[in-house]
């Protein structure tokens, strides 16, 4: 009967213990080091901007994109930057000059190697280690045909746009208007 009843305290002890711990470790603060990282980042919000798809020595289609950008606050304390012009400038050579996305092959479009070499073309033109992260919110295609029934106002059947990348909007980023 004591060995029952001594059982009990030891399971008893073993398990407040391991209770004990668990939620000890579970409520523990995160490291320090990642939160000194995020806070020494500041979220710039991109714009949607257009991009002509040029072939045969005419436009095919657009692309519609916005990107935002996790930027070094110190590095942009003081400094006026025309993020919007360079962010298109730099789709621009990205999307036309390099043939990054091509639209017969979709499948084999690289969110990651895309995000880097926006990310360091950004990084280049800036000269510094401005841009920390980049962020697709969206990427599409239209064709020139879809645009041209769409403006003309023909009530046709269209084609949705080509979702290349669509990501959830940076906070505060305003909704993506209906079509």
């Amino acid at each position: 009967m004591v060995k029952l009843v001594l059982t009990g305290i030891w399971v008893c002890a073993i398990t407040l213990a391991s209770v004990y711990f668990s939620v000890y470790l579970a409520t523990a603060p995160a490291p320090a080091a990642t939160d000194s990282k995020q806070s020494a980042l500041e979220l710039v919000k991109g714009e949607t901007i257009t991009v002509p798809v040029i072939g045969d020595g005419a436009i095919t289609g657009y692309f519609l994109g916005r990107i935002s950008f996790m930027m070094n606050k110190d590095m942009l304390k003081g400094v006026t930057l025309p993020l919007t012009e360079m962010t298109t400038d730099e789709l621009f050579s990205l999307l036309v000059g390099n043939k990054m996305v091509d639209l017969a092959h979709i499948k084999s479009f690289d969110p990651k190697a895309f995000r880097e070499e926006i990310r360091k073309g950004m990084n280049e033109r800036l000269g510094g280690e401005y841009v920390a992260d980049v962020m697709l919110e969206q990427l599409d295609y239209l064709s020139k045909e879809e645009v041209k029934e769409n403006s003309a106002g023909q009530p046709k059947k269209l084609g949705a746009p080509v979702k290349i990348i669509e990501g959830a909007p940076a906070e505060g980023a305003p909704a993506p208007a209906a079509h």
